[in-house]
């Protein structure tokens, strides 16, 4: 039986009295969640002062980046150690705008992912297509090419503390949405992909998110597919009952 997880991805808003007062605004209206998993990931500035209002409290703490490398000469970069330092237990890895903006590759994302899990981290791996490669026909083929390099020596043992969120590009920030039924082929091609990967056993325990302009209006339906298993959610995240509801999705 796969949990649920649902994750807001602050990106590069909320200062770290804005952070709090979300985080109070979440806290107060969540209520005992007991079959869903929540996670925020808030930038790197806010997460010392959210790790102890969120300990002992059912949304955990994720990072939206990490730096494979442990400690040494690498301004700006944030290592695993400090993000579990700071009490986070999920880090984004590979999410497409890394990959535009700031020219990551599957092997950086792959090295990312093995060094997050190695320091107590569990990965949200983002993988997507952009608009062209949908309408040429590549989509899937996109997607399997990325699922393949950036899991290069993951062993299935690992799999319990993976993520896989699908986020095609052309939904993010765009208030698009791929259909249910879209994006459920999609979920089902990446959970196949996983069994060839890791194996069948592996690959049913794998939690699959959705990402792309996931809203309160259309969560429900998402998440009714069989292989669709949590959202990773943008800017509907960014305010406390948008994202109640989403967390609260039936």
């Amino acid at each position: 039986m796969r949990v649920p997880l649902i994750a807001g991805n602050w990106k590069m808003y909320k200062t770290v009295a804005e952070a709090v007062d979300l985080v109070d605004g979440l806290l107060a209206g969540l209520g005992n969640p007991s079959d869903r998993e929540i996670v925020v990931c808030p930038p790197f500035t806010a997460l010392h002062a959210l790790s102890p209002l969120l300990r002992g409290t059912e949304i955990h703490l994720g990072a939206q980046d990490v730096y494979p490398e442990v400690q040494g000469a690498f301004t700006g970069a944030i290592s695993p150690v400090m993000l579990r330092d700071l009490g986070c237990q999920y880090v984004i890895v590979g999410h497409s705008e890394r990959r535009q903006i700031f020219g990551e590759g599957d092997a950086l994302i792959n090295r990312k992912l093995h060094s997050a899990m190695t320091h107590g981290l569990r990965p949200i791996l983002c993988v997507g297509e952009t608009k062209p490669e949908r309408d040429s026909g590549r989509a899937e083929s996109v997607v399997v090419g990325q699922l393949r390099g950036c899991l290069e020596g993951v062993a299935a043992s690992a799999a319990a503390d993976l993520v896989v969120a699908y986020e095609p590009v052309w939904a993010i920030g765009t208030g698009d949405t791929a259909t249910p039924a879209d994006a459920q082929s999609m979920h089902a091609a990446i959970r196949q992909v996983l069994a060839e990967i890791l194996g069948s056993e592996a690959a049913s325990s794998i939690r699959l998110q959705y990402g792309g302009s996931v809203k309160p209006d259309n969560v429900d339906e998402l998440m009714a597919q069989p292989d669709i298993d949590g959202a990773l959610v943008g800017g509907a995240s960014l305010k406390a009952d948008s994202f109640l509801r989403i967390v609260q999705f039936r």
